[in-house]
């Protein structure tokens, strides 16, 4: 196939990404808006006709002191990942960026190697020779990703030792996702394990009320946010960010980005934000108080997304990143226990990949990471 790549227009890609059943949240033109402190530039791929057939959002990162870049794709770029020659759209878009002045290159391939339904898991996590996911046979595996990451291989691109697991990338390369094709939404409900069934009904005899929230709620959405942090341990995003984030993204498409919240008896409890772009539904953030938590508000909060999401006609309910972890003592097995009770399944996604372009500021880059984690 001959393929060419150039700098294309916002409107260009977005026009392509529109024309998709589904796409990275983070592949779609205004990213580059919520991502303010990056450059940002927008390829395209065109086949001999002309004809625009992959895009790709590229944020570029200065290193201080030089003016090069790392550039990076996250969960792209968008296009056929599973042709016999990756080389053919991956080259061009390494010359190109080298020309950009980058020193490095990283994306996220949007692969899917395994996936392992919730009695999977579940078997799993009960089987105390298990430690981690990975360790557990899965439900369905995608043949197609190992040849991906075949060519990838061969090509130069290289993966940590760790091979992406858990958080060690930049974007999880575990997530967990409730598939919403070709269901109807009692089979989605039945789904849900009994805990889970017996907090969604216990919330709505508490009388718990699942309502929108708009832009000028983003302030109590951040009340709650930074009490999540500081129970959990984490540095919070300042509001700016969320704000950032709603104009860019609403700006681009009205319906890219909500905002939830439960509430009882007229106090917040509970605050979520969701991403769709297409098929693709994500709940993105969420936050929760430290009281009314016997009212189960995260719960009633959830089943309504998932509600929303399927009057969307959306394919998939993907509730991002786990661990992969299954030990009980593993402060991050929370995630994957409070996720599992949904009924979906964990995916195991081809992670993240580098290609130094220079290896000198490559290796001097990594040591100045590693210095500064």
């Amino acid at each position: 196939m001959t393929l060419t790549l150039r700098t294309i227009s916002r409107e260009q890609h977005l026009a392509y990404i529109q024309s998709l059943p589904a796409a990275s949240h983070m592949q779609v033109p205004a990213w580059a808006d919520v991502k303010a402190e990056w450059r940002s530039e927008n390829l395209g791929w065109f086949d001999a006709s002309g004809e625009l057939v992959g895009a790709g959002l590229v944020l570029y990162r200065q290193v201080p002191k030089v003016k090069r870049y790392l550039a990076y794709l996250p969960e792209g770029p968008v296009i056929n990942w599973f042709t016999p020659n990756l080389k053919d759209w991956l080259e061009p878009m390494l010359a190109h960026l080298k020309k950009q002045g980058a020193f490095t290159v990283k994306m996220g391939p949007p692969v899917v190697i395994r996936r392992w339904d919730a009695a999977a898991i579940k078997a799993g996590i009960q089987n105390q020779d298990v430690k981690r996911l990975r360790e557990v046979e899965a439900t369905h595996i995608e043949p197609r990703a190992f040849e991906v990451a075949d060519q990838l291989r061969r090509m130069g691109w290289q993966q940590g030792e760790e091979g992406g697991a858990g958080f060690a990338d930049v974007q999880p390369r575990y997530v967990f996702q409730v598939p919403l094709a070709n269901r109807s939404l009692e089979e989605v409900h039945k789904g849900f394990n009994q805990l889970w069934r017996r907090n969604i009904k216990k919330a709505e005899k508490a009388g718990v009320e699942v309502v929108q929230g708009g832009y000028d709620d983003l302030a109590e959405w951040q009340r709650l946010y930074e009490i999540t942090a500081e129970r959990d341990r984490f540095t919070p995003r300042p509001l700016g960010y969320f704000q950032r984030m709603w104009k860019s993204l609403n700006s681009e498409d009205p319906n890219r980005m909500r905002l939830y919240f439960a509430r009882h008896n007229g106090v917040n409890l509970s605050a979520a934000t969701m991403l769709i772009v297409g098929g693709h539904v994500w709940y993105s953030y969420g936050a929760s108080d430290n009281i009314g938590r016997e009212v189960r508000p995260s719960n009633a909060m959830q089943w309504q997304m998932l509600q929303d999401a399927y009057k969307l006609d959306a394919t998939v309910y993907d509730l991002r990143g786990i661990s992969d972890s299954l030990d009980e003592n593993d402060h991050l097995f929370g995630l994957i226990q409070f996720k599992v009770g949904t009924g979906g399944q964990a995916a195991e996604y081809l992670g993240e990949w580098d290609f130094p372009l220079s290896k000198v500021l490559q290796k001097a880059f990594d040591i100045a990471m590693s210095l500064r984690g």
